[in-house]
């Protein structure tokens, strides 16, 4: 058999089977099956694509939306909660703050009372002093006027009135002069040659105010001294360890003398202390600075017994007992903490006078 016959036997082989193949899809169950598609389209492919993306973005937005509205609600909630709280907080303050003013004044009208002052006077409610006859506007002008905010947050009319009140009576009051010095004070300083402290403290009111006014000038021209010495030293000195230190040292007692002016202004500081002070300032100024160390000593160590072992030794009290009672004996630096301040700083201030006016005589001089 040759090649050309063998291959035209198995072309016809070939089309034999495909016919029975069709007729056999021909001949099937009644309806011809849908053709399938071995190949797509791109276009095709790529629009599925991109119907299914938007769909994805689509629950993605509608999920995101869905978490903002209950963040949102959240926050609403929570922030109305913060508010009641502050709310309930401030109520409570306000009751709190009226109780307590309740009860001071129930103290001080019982300590008028058993002292025999006049009763205080009873106080006029908001609504019967007048708050009515300012308009909102006319209020606004005014305060706008005064360079103050024309409204506080959380601020209702009347806290508003009863501020612009305050602001009137502020400016309405006189103002007190400030002389200017190392520690500023309403006190008006003295000249040089009425700065001499007396030994005794005066027993007249006039008499106290005008040495309260001499101690001010005093103590602000000894500070002042002090900061100019530190101030011509050179530069070299000022920045060495031992420099700073005494710059520090001369900024702490300024510091901590603010509250004995403070007393000298209102004209409180009570004799137990004044006694002292003056001793010490009258005898600084007279360069015995020994004996000023000493009146120092005195007011901050004290001279009152400290007993040592067995103090009480049987049922009798003994003569010798009765001094460690003695209340004018007590060291006045173990008070508090700010006498303890300004009495050291006292003394810093003796000890940098003996260094500017030197005493005379040299057994005068502090070790």
């Amino acid at each position: 058999m040759d090649f050309a016959a063998l291959m035209s036997k198995e072309i016809s082989k070939a089309k034999g089977s495909e016919a029975s193949t069709s007729s056999a899809t021909d001949t099937g169950k009644g309806s011809p099956a849908a053709p399938t598609k071995k190949y797509l389209r791109r276009g095709d492919v790529e629009s599925a694509r991109i119907e299914a993306y938007n769909k994805e973005q689509a629950r993605l937005a509608r999920e995101r939306e869905e978490r903002l509205a209950n963040k949102r609600k959240h926050e609403e909630e929570e922030a109305e909660r913060n508010r009641q709280r502050e709310e309930k907080r401030r109520r409570l303050a306000e009751e709190s703050k009226a109780k307590k003013e309740a009860e001071e004044k129930a103290k001080e009208r019982e300590r008028r009372r058993r002292l025999g002052l006049p009763e205080l006077p009873e106080d006029t409610p908001a609504e019967e002093n007048e708050e009515e006859d300012i308009e909102e506007e006319e209020l606004t002008t005014k305060l706008r006027e005064m360079n103050a905010p024309i409204k506080l947050f959380g601020e209702d009319y009347r806290a508003r009135l009863r501020r612009y009140r305050r602001l009137v009576q502020r400016a309405a009051a006189p103002k007190q002069k400030i002389t200017d010095g190392p520690i500023p004070t309403s006190l008006e300083p003295v000249p040089g040659g009425q700065m001499i402290i007396p030994a005794k403290i005066p027993k007249d009111q006039e008499g106290r105010l005008f040495l309260f006014r001499q101690l001010a000038s005093y103590f602000n021209m000894v500070l002042s001294e002090w900061e100019m010495a530190l101030a011509k030293r050179d530069i070299s000195v000022k920045e060495s360890f031992q420099g700073r230190q005494a710059f520090n040292a001369m900024i702490q007692s300024r510091e901590s003398m603010k509250p004995l002016f403070r007393l000298f202004e209102k004209s409180e500081l009570a004799d137990g202390l004044l006694e002292p002070i003056v001793e010490i300032v009258h005898k600084a100024q007279q360069r015995r600075y020994v004996d000023a160390n000493d009146a120092y000593l005195r007011v901050s160590i004290g001279k009152a017994a400290w007993p040592i072992g067995v103090t009480m030794v049987g049922i009798h009290e003994r003569s010798a007992r009765e001094k460690l009672h003695q209340s004018d004996q007590q060291a006045h630096i173990l008070s508090d903490e700010i006498t303890r301040k300004y009495l050291q700083s006292i003394k810093r201030c003796l000890s940098f006078a003996q260094v500017r006016w030197p005493p005379e005589d040299q057994l005068q001089v502090m070790g």
